[in-house]
């Protein structure tokens, strides 16, 4: 009987132990986002993958610097900023400013330094049409990766090119992928910069997809306070076409649903330019 009892006893606890695992295993997550998604998304290597730099995710670093690292506006009314990121692209640019004109619109650019050096009609385009320019590195590089000197001079070789052709230094700072570290965004703070990011991202840049698409990402965290990813310009094999197709949409869909659209200034309440 003792045999048989301690052979009994030996089920249960290998069934324990293997639920205990396969309990663990299905309610483990990894780390949330920013806007609670776990997506993975456009990326320079295999490295980076998800809202998170070295350790620290995009909730802490707003946590520790929450007027110099932004995600989205205030929560309490219905407003919205579109921005467009990899600006000025000849191929895509005027597509999206011919638009917003249409519908009076007025949206933020994130501008890449050496496209603009080499397309500096279309950023005055831009800066005329009403629109708030922001500083997206020179060259698109994975800021996260660079040391604070190289850090520096990614940015304020962009901003002094912005500078000479809008007559502003832009106050706004997107880091490309959103990828950023706390010492960069601590001296972004001391130069008088802040960082915004976003929380809600239309996932325009991956695999060319269809403007139902973009709308539906748009749609699935949209909310009041919320800053929109789009892209106003790319790389080799993409044509943003559905990013062009759903922006008349995505703006009737909006002021459908109650939204003022607005630019970064107003929604966060700083200025454009950097003091």
């Amino acid at each position: 009987m003792k045999s048989i009892r301690r052979k009994i006893m030996k089920c249960f606890a290998f069934a324990a132990i293997t639920a205990c695992l396969l309990f663990g295993q299905a309610h483990y997550s990894a780390p949330a986002y920013a806007d609670g998604t776990q997506q993975t998304w456009s990326k320079p290597d295999k490295k980076i993958k998800k809202r998170k730099i070295s350790g620290i995710s995009w909730v802490e670093l707003h946590r520790q610097y929450p007027h110099s690292f932004l995600l989205n506006g205030p929560r309490n009314k219905r407003r919205v900023a579109l921005t467009f990121d990899d600006a000025p692209d000849p191929r895509v640019t005027p597509a999206i400013l011919d638009i917003l004109a249409k519908y009076e619109v007025r949206a933020t650019f994130f501008i890449v330094g050496n496209r603009a050096s080499r397309n500096p009609t279309l950023v005055k385009r831009i800066h005329k049409e009403g629109h708030i320019i922001g500083n997206h590195s020179y060259d698109h590089a994975v800021l996260s990766k660079l040391s604070l000197t190289n850090y520096r001079k990614q940015i304020e070789g962009t901003d002094s090119i912005i500078r000479n052709i809008v007559g502003y230094s832009p106050h706004f700072i997107r880091p490309p992928y959103g990828e950023t570290l706390p010492h960069q965004v601590k001296w972004s703070k001391q130069a008088g910069f802040t960082i915004v990011n976003w929380d809600v991202d239309s996932v325009d840049w991956k695999n060319n997809p269809s403007d139902t698409r973009i709308i539906k990402n748009i749609k699935n965290t949209l909310q009041p306070g919320s800053i929109v990813l789009q892209h106003a310009g790319g790389g080799r094999g993409q044509s943003f076409a559905g990013t062009i197709n759903a922006l008349p949409k995505i703006i009737e869909m909006l002021h459908n649903k109650g939204y003022e659209i607005v630019t970064l200034p107003e929604l966060v309440g700083q200025p454009a330019a950097r003091r």
